[in-house]
């Protein structure tokens, strides 16, 4: 195994899932320029996600569909004349 191969900087993060808005404080290594003030009373990096274990439809058992950006109604009006 290689030696100094993973980051030795390693610190509290909460990660907060955009679709639902839940969050969880983790270790990690990744850079933020947000911070947020958690339960505990303490500022950690604040890292935004799009889809956590909390929305993903695999762990949820849901068949939910997260669009953000409206790519769906868009694929729907573009195809819809073709239809018709």
């Amino acid at each position: 195994m290689k030696k100094d191969l993973h980051p030795k900087n390693y610190r509290f993060v909460v990660f907060k899932d955009m679709s639902n808005g839940t969050s969880f404080l983790s270790r990690s290594s990744a850079g933020s320029r947000e911070t947020v003030k958690w339960e505990d009373g303490n500022e950690y990096p604040l890292i935004k996600l799009e889809i956590s274990n909390t929305s993903h439809p695999f762990f949820t058992g849901k068949n939910m569909l997260v669009d953000t950006a409206g790519r769906i109604d868009k694929f729907k009006k573009r195809y819809e004349k073709k239809t018709k």
